[in-house]
């Protein structure tokens, strides 16, 4: 019973953004280059996608396990169940499960459409799961593309969800999933960068359904002072049921209310501080966002950035302009590093 009262006495502080700092950085030994990872927020694991391999570390950093896949290139990995990881590759097609106890592939999942014979071998963008089911986000090569939910349970193909013929940049495949279980809502995103600038979508589901609740698209929505500041990337707070998106030439920080959606549901960030506010993106560049622990965490090529709230705004229940303050989390020297390519809490 050791090894409770040890992680209880090594385990760091809850992280706040304001008051991070680098503790470690984590290289595989073999095909160190990263290509994806998710961090599990209810034990502590790191797993590691490199090459075509699998890597999982504990709470306390420590390797545990390494496993090859079939795979050559990863790039995308989701624990769906405490020893298994759901895997896909944009070079292969299909989803595919591992079980990291004993490194055997369990199971495999294509979209398959009998009607339709352009749908074959889709690859795998995304991957988002539920207490009782995996969603991911396929894509064929004609660019016909859809969400697959399989259930956890029966490891078979329940239903398709959003089936878009990606002839353009409205109804390409979701580069982005994420369940929402206090609502049951699926919400998907995708952005496209080219020499014009950004373009993309948000779209929200009902997975019992398989019906669009919300959505929106940039540029083309939204208010007319916003047109052209498409948005970069989009980030889901599940603490406060909030969206995100990170605006990819002005900079700016958009936030809504996922229980108040309307046409223009966005409020824009303004930074009280005048020596932090001028952060205009370029029209093109690195932008990343991720929220964790009601903060928002912003990679800006590769500069370091968190918006929280004031102990005294806490428990405010709609979002203002002002209600958020922003601070950088690395040091100049860190941003040198590097460019950040995901941001992930836990």
């Amino acid at each position: 019973g050791i090894e409770s009262q040890l992680r209880s006495a090594l385990t760091p502080s809850q992280l706040n953004g304001i008051d991070a700092s680098l503790v470690n950085t984590v290289g595989p030994s073999s095909e160190a280059i990263v290509s994806d990872f998710y961090a599990n927020d209810s034990d502590g694991s790191l797993w590691v996608a490199h090459g075509g391999q699998i890597s999982v570390y504990d709470w306390n950093l420590s390797h545990t396990s390494t496993v090859r896949t079939h795979l050559d290139y990863i790039t995308s990995v989701k624990q769906v169940r405490p020893d298994i990881a759901a895997v896909s590759s944009l070079s292969g097609w299909g989803l595919h499960i591992y079980n990291m106890a004993n490194g055997r592939r369990v199971d495999s999942f294509e979209w398959v459409d009998p009607s339709d014979v352009r749908i074959y071998k889709g690859r795998v963008h995304a991957i988002a799961d539920s207490e009782d089911s995996i969603y991911a986000s396929y894509e064929c090569q004609h660019g016909e593309n859809c969400v697959l939910s399989i259930d956890k349970s029966a490891m078979k193909i329940s239903s398709e969800i959003g089936r878009m013929p990606g002839n353009s940049a409205k109804n390409v495949v979701p580069g982005k999933l994420a369940f929402l279980p206090e609502m049951g809502i699926l919400v998907g995103s995708s952005v496209i960068s080219g020499a014009f600038g950004y373009s993309g979508y948000i779209r929200i589901w009902d997975p019992r359904t398989g019906e669009v609740v919300w959505e929106t698209n940039e540029p083309g929505s939204g208010r007319s002072s916003r047109f052209g500041d498409s948005f970069a990337d989009v980030a889901v707070d599940y603490d406060r049921l909030l969206l995100f998106k990170l605006c990819s030439k002005s900079g700016d920080l958009g936030v809504a209310d996922l229980r108040k959606l309307s046409d223009d549901p966005w409020v824009y960030l303004k930074e009280k501080n005048p020596s932090m506010r001028n952060v205009e993106g370029n029209g093109g560049g690195n932008f990343v966002i991720c929220c964790y622990r009601k903060q928002a965490f912003v990679g800006r090529e590769g500069e370091l950035e968190v918006w929280s709230r004031t102990e005294a705004d806490e428990d405010e229940e709609t979002v203002s302009e002002e209600l958020y303050r922003r601070n950088y989390v690395d040091k100049a020297e860190d941003s040198r590093r590097g460019i950040i390519k995901k941001i992930e809490g836990g």
